[in-house]
């Protein structure tokens, strides 16, 4: 079975900013690319942060009301005025994937670090695209023949040598149905955890009867 990387889903060349870009700068840069954030690179193209429409709003959240009461600016207020660059703005460190890492890790990491975007680098730690939530749902978008023909072709017959004959497998939205014989009752779990490793598999629902130990639906004794 062939899985689907980060680098295979991610989104390249990479909108991004310097990290001396200015407040409106980086505005212009997300308002023309139709982008909601981007990451933020060094000299010599290592993300360290990325900015987002979040992070610009904070900042005009700070600023004194015009239909408030009026507010002499502090000496060191820098929202009255002074430029801000996108150092000031952006979250830093920059949580990044690598093209090789599967969905599942990529998705693992936007859950553990609650992102909604990662800027993939290369061995150098330099930026080669950037992967977002929507990309990791496009394998879900794969068509139910053919999840139906990888699990019967590569996972029942080639993977684990099953005879096609004594399974079969109905896939409808994604959720996938295997009924059948096995010999081995212990098979059952490892074929539903292979099913599961399927590239835009949602689920996997097992009614396997073992015929060396009677077992019932789901490879449980009746």
């Amino acid at each position: 079975m062939q899985h689907r990387t980060t680098g295979d889903l991610m989104t390249r060349p990479v909108v991004h900013v310097r990290t001396d870009a200015t407040f409106k700068a980086v505005a212009a840069t997300l308002a023309h690319n139709d982008v909601t954030a981007v990451p933020v690179v060094d000299d010599i193209g290592r993300p360290v942060g990325v900015v987002s429409e979040a992070d610009l709003v904070r900042r005009v959240a700070q600023r004194p009301d015009p239909a408030g009461p009026t507010r002499l600016p502090e000496p060191t207020d820098r929202s009255a005025g002074e430029n801000v660059t996108v150092e000031e703005l952006m979250t830093t460190p920059a949580v990044c994937a690598r093209p090789e890492w599967t969905v599942v890790e990529a998705a693992r990491i936007m859950v553990a670090e609650g992102v909604k975007r990662l800027p993939v680098v290369d061995e150098a730690e330099r930026l080669v695209g950037i992967v977002s939530r929507g990309d990791l749902l496009r394998v879900f978008l794969r068509r139910d023949d053919s999840l139906r023909e990888e699990i019967s072709r590569d996972v029942l017959v080639r993977t684990l040598g099953l005879a096609p004959a004594d399974m079969t497998v109905e896939v409808d939205e994604g959720q996938v149905t295997i009924a059948g014989l096995l010999d081995d009752a212990q098979l059952v779990p490892v074929v539903e955890r292979l099913c599961l490793g399927v590239d835009g598999v949602v689920s996997v629902d097992m009614h396997v009867s073992s015929r060396g130990d009677r077992t019932g639906p789901g490879g449980t004794r009746d």
